[in-house]
């Protein structure tokens, strides 16, 4: 039975009383709801409060895992670590790195689309979803997508509910394909005396005979920051470049010992294997970076990848603890506790920006004081494609109830 948390909050037991909720509001108070899962990814977006909440926190039942088709279908109030575990017992993951396991949950990971480290190798849940399930806000329930991977036909709804940031419809379930577990893993950590050294390095990965799973570049505060964080004896007074390997232990050896070879021509400060169990511990800080922080503020840029080092450095001079997804163009910093007022910040991020949208990229905020919201934008600078995201919201949405302003600043959207 659906229970009321608080005045403002509704938790459904199920998908359909979810459905009948949704409809009784839709032709009567028409409130503005904020679907919610985990409460991890809140502050994306803009100021905007919706009326209420709609928790999926009792929608965790796992539908069906047939583990030898490699899929599973589970609800949406699943949380990451829930799911691991299970999946675990088939040695299948799903091979997405997504921050505090222990309170996100499928639905809201999927509304944000997150991703990290792993990205690079494996992708993001636009290539896992293959079926979902959701309620629109006039309380009609809709799927995409079915529990085979071959699935073509219509129009691709999955992806277009993953990122939207629940701003389309409250997905409720979904089916994945799943990966096979990797036997181990391991990470080179790799100090350099320079950026751009890095730079180099960078290019000489294009033609190696590895095949990382992911490519993270470092500035030394970011380096600082992820070692503390994972408690490993590596050098972070310089930049690093860490390449990622997955696979079985001969596999991760060779694949270890060839990226060294292919390193050698390189000044290095210093060279380190981190296998495990140090390897996870280094996996989640790096994965973690984007939420663990106290700072100001958190943000998140995407460029093209031949940009990321030039980016990087401005950051560092400003101060900025910088994790770049190397070989995605996808950059997270973090502002230095000096960037303590609006002032300060919004120049900040003026200059990073404009260096964003010169490499045919943007620049997003992740987390920041609350009363900062209203000053800058949020969703970054307005996009050719945002006109038409508002006509499908339009249409999908009429009267604006699923998350009014979250994913789209309100001052752009008028």
């Amino acid at each position: 039975m659906a229970t009321i948390a608080s005045p403002a909050e509704f938790v459904p037991a199920t998908q359909a009383e979810l459905a009948r909720f949704m409809a009784d509001n839709a032709i009567g108070p028409r409130k503005t709801i904020c679907p919610v899962g985990g409460r991890t990814a809140l502050d994306y977006g803009s100021a905007a409060k919706a009326d209420m909440t709609v928790s999926l926190s009792q929608l965790t039942r796992i539908v069906d895992y047939p583990a030898r088709d490699m899929t599973i279908t589970v609800e949406a109030g699943l949380r990451i670590d829930e799911l691991k575990a299970r999946l675990a017992t088939e040695r299948q993951r799903l091979p997405i790195d997504i921050a505090q396991p222990g309170r996100a949950t499928l639905g809201g990971a999927l509304a944000t689309n997150t991703s990290g480290p792993r990205r690079f190798g494996h992708g993001t849940f636009r290539d896992y979803v293959i079926g979902i399930s959701a309620v629109d806000a006039s309380g009609q329930l809709f799927k995409a997508g079915g529990r085979v991977v071959k699935n073509v036909a219509g129009y691709d709804i999955c992806k277009l509910l993953i990122g939207a940031r629940g701003t389309l419809g409250i997905v409720t379930q979904m089916t994945l394909k799943l990966r096979p577990l990797p036997e181990t893993s391991a990470l080179l950590w790799l100090s350099f005396k320079s950026l751009d050294q890095i730079d180099q390095a960078l290019q000489r990965l294009l033609l190696s005979e590895t095949r990382p799973v992911a490519i993270e570049v470092l500035n030394p505060a970011a380096a600082k920051l992820i070692c503390a964080a994972a408690r490993c004896l590596t050098d972070s007074e310089s930049p690093v470049l860490c390449v990622g390997v997955e696979g079985s232990a001969r596999e991760v050896d060779w694949q270890i010992e060839t990226l060294r070879r292919e390193m050698k021509d390189f000044d290095l400060s210093s060279s380190e294997r981190i296998s495990e169990p140090d390897a996870n511990c280094l996996w989640e800080a790096l994965t973690e970076f984007p939420t663990c922080a106290d700072d100001p503020l958190t943000f998140q840029a995407n460029l093209l990848p031949s940009r990321c080092i030039e980016f990087t450095h401005r950051a560092t001079q400003l101060g900025v603890a910088v994790q770049v997804h190397a070989g995605n163009g996808i950059i997270v910093g973090q502002l230095p506790d000096e960037a303590a007022t609006i002032e300060r910040t919004t120049a900040i991020l003026n200059e990073l920006r404009q260096i964003a949208r010169s490499a045919h990229g943007n620049l997003v905020v992740l987390h920041c004081h609350p009363q900062w919201k209203t000053c800058m934008p949020m969703c970054g600078d307005p996009e050719p494609s945002w006109e038409l995201m508002q006509k499908l919201k339009r249409q999908l949405d009429p009267y604006g109830l699923l998350n009014p302003g979250r994913f789209i600043d309100a001052a752009a959207a008028t």
